[in-house]
């Protein structure tokens, strides 16, 4: 008898769960723990590197610290440049992966 696929599916998401249980129980950062939902999710894996990336990289309580210590056009120099720099990641790791 050949297993359905949504039962397929279920099955990886409850494994993928479990692994981001551990994982965030070991002390991986929140970011690490969205790679295998979203590869459970069917999607490519240079977009999920790149949502990742995006989350850490650019994220709005990042941007407040960089404030006390940068001007305004560096901080938007910076989320510039990492923005395309994980926008080219993702489409890297899509062609290559």
């Amino acid at each position: 008898m050949a297993v359905p696929p949504l039962s397929l599916l279920v099955l990886i998401t409850a494994l993928c769960g479990i692994v981001g249980g551990v994982a965030f129980l070991l002390g991986a950062s929140p970011a690490a723990l969205a790679i295998p939902s979203l590869s459970a999710a069917l999607v490519a894996l240079g977009t999920a590197l790149a949502f990742m990336m995006a989350v850490v990289g650019v994220s709005l309580p990042e941007t407040i610290l960089l404030r006390r210590v940068l001007k305004p056009q560096l901080i938007a120099i910076f989320i510039g440049i990492v923005t395309v720099a994980i926008i080219i990641t993702g489409y890297l790791f899509n062609l290559i992966l």
